[in-house]
């Protein structure tokens, strides 16, 4: 518990550099010194009158002048970081599967992203402002997937799923904390980002050396002293112990000449045919799943209060999603509650397609718009958890990296749709929403199941009969 503790809270960490685009790039209100009427053209800014309301320091957008022909920059900034995102899922999967391991790896996208961030407070134009947004996009993309590896690998199958849908507090508390301080420093973007960067570097600094190496890790890496003095710590801490003579073996056991080198990559992924299919329909559900999450998100309706009291409401919203997801999780599984999730927001999003947005039809369109977004948010969590058992340890990550690039993908598409008018992204999601769920189908169940440490492992698994014979494979045996 202490362990997880400390590594999930990267995810408040990567919540605030995801998320402080929403406050430090807004449009704040302007007014004109000389009276209604008496000022000119409001593209023109200060040559035509108008000043910033909380000064030019106020946003990104206030300062650089990015309104009116401008205004598309401020998108190139949001595109951009979730392209870096995406490519930074892909390489830091990979180091955290191979030699970096899931702590060194975690370890320097943290460091990385005080750095940029830091560094992004001292922008001196929109240029190197956006360059550095595209860096910190690429550190940050994978603080999630590298945190909730190490988090949940030491964690048995029983509670395991409890686990992974418990990280999503973490990121939701961290927007609505974004919010807060936010809140605080209306004045300065730059302030902004300067306070939101210094957790992470706090965090790397004094956090990190109090977190251990997943023993699963050191385990396929043949390091199996370390994966047992890492077992005999969380024992001790516990109040337990480990007898002596006892260790762990993999469970390629009887293949033990096969090198674990060559499942450290996402090409041993698409070699197997164990795993080909799942990375294949995860890439797939991944896309359609964000692309929904993060358009639902951007096109309902307006809350009617102040942004900062907005986006906290937004996150309570969510929270719902996420408990219910957690119950049902060990007494449904996986597969049918990514099915129903994902299909009941497909149903209501095409239902709000349908109707028009006048009257009282209005209020029934926006409910049917947030049971969507309910049915979503418990979906794109609960493809975490279920990603990570899907594949076995030695290419977890760079399989769950593949899936967080697609789901980058999503997040661009998102807003390109959202400007489609009103009742037209409402049928695009609802379709996304039902072709994802039907494609979940073809997706095996991993509840209760054991999460395999190799690619000889799962295919052995898989491969072992069904009854009459207990298989103990992808667990430390003794």
């Amino acid at each position: 518990l202490w362990h997880f503790l400390l590594v999930t809270a990267a995810w408040t960490l990567e919540a605030m550099h995801t998320m402080v685009m929403i406050f430090a790039d807004r449009e704040p209100a302007m007014w004109c010194p000389a009276g209604d009427g008496r000022c000119g053209d409001r593209c023109a800014g200060a040559a035509a009158g108008w000043e910033w309301e909380q000064g030019s320091g106020s946003s990104t957008v206030a300062e650089w002048g990015l309104v009116c022909d401008e205004r598309y920059k401020v998108g190139l900034v949001q595109a951009l970081f979730f392209a870096g995102s995406m490519i930074g899922a892909g390489v830091f999967g990979h180091l955290s599967d191979s030699f970096l391991g899931r702590k060194g790896t975690l370890h320097v996208v943290c460091f990385l992203n005080a750095i940029f961030g830091l560094l992004t407070a001292l922008s001196p134009n929109y240029w190197v402002y956006m360059a550095l947004r595209l860096l910190t996009g690429f550190s940050a993309g994978s603080v999630c997937l590298c945190a909730f590896v190490l988090a949940t690998e030491p964690i048995g199958p029983s509670y395991r799923g409890v686990t992974g849908m418990s990280t999503c507090y973490f990121f939701s508390g961290g927007i609505a904390a974004l919010a807060g301080i936010a809140a605080m420093c209306q004045s300065s973007w730059r302030l902004l980002y300067a306070v939101t960067s210094m957790p992470s570097l706090v965090f790397a600094l004094v956090v990190m050396p109090f977190v251990s190496e997943s023993p699963r890790w050191y385990l396929v890496r043949r390091r199996t002293d370390d994966a047992m003095r890492v077992l005999r710590n969380i024992a001790s801490t516990n109040g337990r112990s480990i007898p002596d003579g006892v260790t762990l073996k993999l469970d390629d056991e009887d293949d033990i000449n096969k090198k674990v080198e060559e499942s450290s990559s996402i090409l041993d992924v698409f070699r197997s045919r164990a795993t080909r299919g799942r990375l294949v329909l995860s890439v797939f559900i991944s896309f359609l799943c964000s692309a929904v999450y993060f358009g639902l998100s951007l096109n309902v309706v307006n809350l009617k209060l102040n942004l900062y009291i907005s986006v906290v409401a937004n996150c309570l919203a969510e929270m719902p999603g996420f408990l219910l997801t957690t119950v049902l999780l060990q007494r449904v599984g996986r597969k049918p509650l990514a099915i129903g999730s994902m299909i009941l927001s497909g149903v209501f999003c095409t239902s709000a397609g349908l109707i028009a947005g006048v009257g009282a039809l209005r209020v029934v369109r926006m409910a049917c718009g947030m049971v969507g977004i309910f049915g979503m948010a418990a979906t794109y969590n609960l493809l975490i958890v279920y990603t990570a058992e899907l594949f076995p340890t030695t290419v977890r990550t760079a399989a769950m990296g593949c899936t967080a690039q697609a789901s980058q993908m999503g997040a661009i598409l998102a807003p390109l749709v959202v400007v489609l008018g009103e009742q037209v992204p409402f049928a695009v999601f609802g379709a996304f929403g039902i072709v994802g769920g039907l494609l979940v189908f073809c997706l095996p169940e991993t509840m209760n199941k054991p999460l395999y440490d190799t690619m000889f492992g799962l295919e052995k698994g898989e491969r072992a009969p069904k009854s009459g014979e207990e298989v103990i494979s992808g667990n430390f045996e003794i």
